[in-house]
């Protein structure tokens, strides 16, 4: 039997994509072939278009698809965090059903967990899935679900029983976003984009086979989706190349790029942009101040230590151990980058950075970093659950104190109707 080695696994891409990349495909044509082949998602099982390859080895394949100039498979958005949840948790029909869709960008997919009434607490939601006539049928309200708008499906998180312990109703479903029944409203951000929705589901329907995990067991189902969302959402990677050819594939492909990926166009604001720290302390002759040297000291270090906490996370996935600790480690220090990045730019730009329109700082990307940078600290889980986290699952601490998590959940004092 042929040794595996990253040189070896090299060679191989070169030469499947030498045999088969052709610019002038159309780009789920060539996301079909590639899916197919193995090497579009090469950790999947090979049973579902992968090829059961360890992280290191995935690594190297990306690298070659992407210095070759070819396309990858579809990653952006919720996709992946829908393609993770069904991989775990999905029947055989479900990942036949849904799986090759999310690699060739057929289907796009949102996320429906959060609810105005909950807050944080994702396990106090209120929207009701019941039984009827041989099928769920959905009554409730989300919020904050980006891409909503254009997605065809939803990862669901409902409340099927109210008779038990919050944690112990709740049913995760894959529901259907262009139905009768399903109203999305788009939200408008304070830093002008309207990536979010809120979506109203009065009377939708679900088929009964489209429950991921077992009735009333949605918790668990939902955990690995954040998991997945907390680690880095694994999509979110570019997999592949995205410069522009002369091929049709690469007009289709900056079609895309518009559309389903421009609600993530200001996620690199939102992070902080700590990449453009010096350039423009440089530029505007701060770069002189010692108090601003200070700030943008403090943002640097704190990025370095972040690199070295995913190049640990990142280790440990090749070596094929489980998640641990460094999704909301990883995700609290990034919210700390994220604000210490924004303090810089404030007292780098000075008053200038309060200015969004073409006449402030870089076109006013400067006022976008200040204004993206708090949805840092909710996105994905708030920085104080994260804390949570880490001090119960990490440090061992004492859970606080909670009066809602035994009885019955209709029992519990909320501010909705039951």
């Amino acid at each position: 039997m042929t040794e595996i080695t990253e040189e070896s696994i090299r060679e191989e891409v070169k030469a499947w994509l030498t045999d088969n990349w052709d610019d002038n495909l159309s780009l789920v044509e060539w996301r079909g072939k590639l899916a197919d082949s193995g090497w579009g998602v090469p950790a999947w099982p090979k049973e579902w278009f992968g090829k059961n390859l360890t992280a290191g080895l995935v690594n190297a394949v990306q690298e070659e698809i992407r210095n070759f100039g070819a396309i990858g498979t579809a990653t952006a958005g919720v996709r992946m965090l829908a393609a993770a949840t069904i991989l775990e948790h999905g029947t055989e029909a479900h990942k036949e059903k849904y799986l090759r869709g999310i690699l060739t960008g057929e289907d796009n997919w949102c996320q429906l967990f959060s609810e105005p009434g909950s807050g944080s607490d994702l396990a106090g939601l209120t929207t009701r899935a019941d039984f009827k006539d041989d099928q769920w049928i959905i009554n409730g309200q989300k919020v904050w679900t980006t891409s909503a708008h254009h997605a065809e499906y939803g990862l669901l998180l409902t409340r099927t029983d109210w008779d038990v312990p919050k944690h112990r109703g709740m049913t995760f479903f894959v529901i259907e976003i262009k139905q009768p029944g399903v109203e999305v409203r788009p939200l408008r951000q304070m830093n002008g984009h309207a990536s979010f929705n809120e979506v109203f589901m009065t009377d939708a329907v679900v088929a009964k086979d489209m429950m991921l995990g077992n009735l009333n067991q949605g918790w668990a189902v939902a955990m690995t989706t954040l998991a997945h969302e907390r680690r880095g959402a694994d999509g979110m990677r570019p997999q592949g190349s995205s410069d522009k050819g002369d091929g049709s594939i690469f007009a289709e492909l900056a079609e895309e790029v518009k559309t389903v990926q421009a609600p993530y166009k200001w996620y690199p604001q939102r992070a902080g942009r700590a990449d453009l720290l010096i350039e423009r302390a440089k530029a505007t002759g701060a770069i002189e101040n010692p108090v601003v040297r200070q700030e943008i000291a403090k943002a640097l270090t704190i990025n370095k230590a972040n690199q070295w906490t995913s190049r640990r996370a990142r280790e440990a996935q090749m070596l094929g151990r489980p998640q641990g600790p460094e999704g909301s480690l990883g995700k609290l220090a990034a919210s700390n980058l994220a604000r210490a990045c924004s303090k810089a730019h404030g007292v780098i730009t000075g008053a200038d950075a309060m200015l969004k329109s073409d006449d402030g700082a870089m076109d006013g990307l400067i006022a976008e970093i200040l204004l993206s940078v708090p949805a840092h600290s909710i996105a994905g889980g708030t920085d104080e659950i994260q804390r949570n986290i880490i001090s119960e699952r990490v440090l061992g601490m004492p859970k606080e104190p909670r009066t809602d998590i035994d009885g019955a959940f209709r029992d519990v004092p909320r501010n909705v109707a039951k």
